[in-house]
Parts: structure tokens; sequence; C-alpha cells
């Protein structure tokens, strides 16, 4: 008993001394300088000239903290307004389809008991496992027989897809919904569509918030589809590879447009960020 007893309260000694502190801090800072070390740096670029760059090299301050001549030509170079609208569009009709596939199948599978309930989830289950690559060549000429290769739609499609991340979130959740109140609901004469839309909804929204942050993420940072499906529709990851070529020189013009596409992915994290740990987690603790 001594032994255990002694076990126990090593660590916690250790965490509330002041070098266990010091190293907790310490680790904490060294970790905050390497996430944040590359977007400073390229935050301290994009203020510079492309002469200024070559000549002082990324360390350096700029001579002129306050010139955004670099921001103004990237977004109309560019064409940052086309490349946002395009991506906007996208997520807005995108993602609440998302939703409604995912929350009903996710309901289905949690509600229903029928004989091929288990094949339906390895449907969703299996093809997480296989290399996205290995089916870019059938999912391409999918898109061209239905006639949507270059255009938004072509998007939409490929987007509205469910997987298994986004069922999992929900059946978390509605597995913990009492399925009482379901069948109280039925006393009542409800049906199950009612139940889905007036007693399981409601109990989703924190699911659904994540479930909104992630996929508006991943519509934003992505850049094989738009590329390979509709590459002459401009969305933002596309615009930002317009600076890839003869511009490949100018690292400032470059710099410019990397956080003019990072600066709003980073105020929907810090302003959004317990909603998707919250949302992730806590239909398993609860």
């Amino acid at each position: 008993m001594i032994n255990k007893r002694k076990e126990t309260i090593k660590p916690i000694f250790i965490i509330n001394s002041k070098a266990g502190r010091f190293c907790i801090y310490l680790l904490m800072a060294i970790g905050i300088l390497m996430v944040f070390a590359p977007l400073l740096i390229v935050l301290n670029v994009s203020l510079k000239t492309n002469e200024e760059y070559m000549m002082t090299g990324v360390m350096s301050l700029p001579e002129h903290i306050t010139d955004i001549s670099n921001y103004v030509r990237a977004f109309v170079e560019g064409n940052f307004i086309t490349g946002f609208m395009n991506t906007a569009i996208l997520v807005v009709i995108s993602v609440p389809i998302t939703i409604l596939i995912a929350s009903l199948v996710a309901y289905t599978l949690s509600r229903f008991n029928f004989r091929l309930r288990t094949l339906v989830y390895l449907a969703f289950l299996i093809p997480t496992f296989i290399p996205g690559m290995t089916v870019t060549i059938a999912t391409f000429q999918v898109i061209k027989a239905l006639g949507v290769y270059n255009t938004l739609m072509a998007g939409i499609l490929l987007y509205i897809g469910t997987d298994i991340m986004q069922i999992y979130i929900f059946l978390q959740f509605i597995n913990n919904v009492p399925v009482s109140l379901d069948e109280s609901a039925m006393l009542d004469g409800a049906g199950r569509f009612k139940i889905y839309t007036d007693i399981i909804l409601p109990q989703l929204k924190p699911a659904i918030a994540t479930t909104i942050i992630l996929k508006l993420l991943g519509i934003y940072n992505d850049f094989f589809t738009p590329y390979m499906y509709m590459p002459k529709v401009r969305t933002v990851a596309t615009s930002l590879y317009a600076f890839s070529g003869d511009k490949l020189a100018e690292w400032p013009l470059m710099s410019a447009a990397i956080v003019l596409v990072a600066i709003p992915t980073i105020i929907i994290y810090i302003f959004l960020q317990r909603h998707i740990i919250s949302g992730v987690t806590d239909g398993a603790v609860k």
C-alpha cells in the first residue's frame, strides 16, 4: 500500500514543484513558438519589397512596416474576390446537405434495427481505408459523364459526400438521447420524421456546430478537388496557386497571398475552437 501511495503522489509532486512547472511552461513556450514562427516569418516577408527581401533575408524587420502594397497587388492579381465568392457558394450549398445526410444516417443507424444495418455502417467505414488517389480516375470519369466538369456543381457533388467522422459525431449524441423520448412522442402520435426534427435535431446543436466548422475549413483549404475537377473555376486555394508560376521568385508577393488566405481560417478557429473540441469529445464522455 505504501509503494502504491508513493507512485500516485510522486507525479503530483513533480508537477506542483517549481522545477516541474518551469519544464511545463518551457515546453508550452517551445510549442507555441514552433506553431507561430512560420506564420510570423511569412507576415514579416509580406511587408517587404522584393529588392529588400533579396538584400536582407527573412529575419530582418521591413523598412516600411505599414506598407500593404503587396497585399493589394496579391488580392487583385490573384482574383481573390472570385475565389472567395465561389468558395462561399460551395460552403453554403454543400455544408447543409452534408449535415442533413449525416444526421439522418446516424439517426437511422441509432434508432432502427434492420437486417442490413451493419452493412450500411461498413459502406461508410470501408472507403476511409482506401487511398483517395486510387479512385481518382473513376471519380473523374463519373464527373465527366454527368456533364458537370469545370463547374461548381462538380465540387458540390463531391463535397456533399458524408464521411464516417461526421456520422460518428452525430451517433455519439443521438445514442445519449433516451429512447423513452421517442416512445413518448410516438404515444402522442408523432411519426419518425417528426421525432427527428423536434427531438433529435435540437439535441445535435453541438455536433452540428462542429460538423459545420470542420466541413467549412475542409472545403476552404481544399486544393485537389477544385484543381482536378473544376480547374477553370477559381477558389481560394486555386487563387493562391496562381502565384506559384512565374511569380515564384517574388516571395513577398507570395507571402502576402498566403496571409490573405490564412486570415479567415485563423479567425474562424480562434472564435470557434471550443465548439470544435467540445463537439468531438462531448458525445464520447457524456
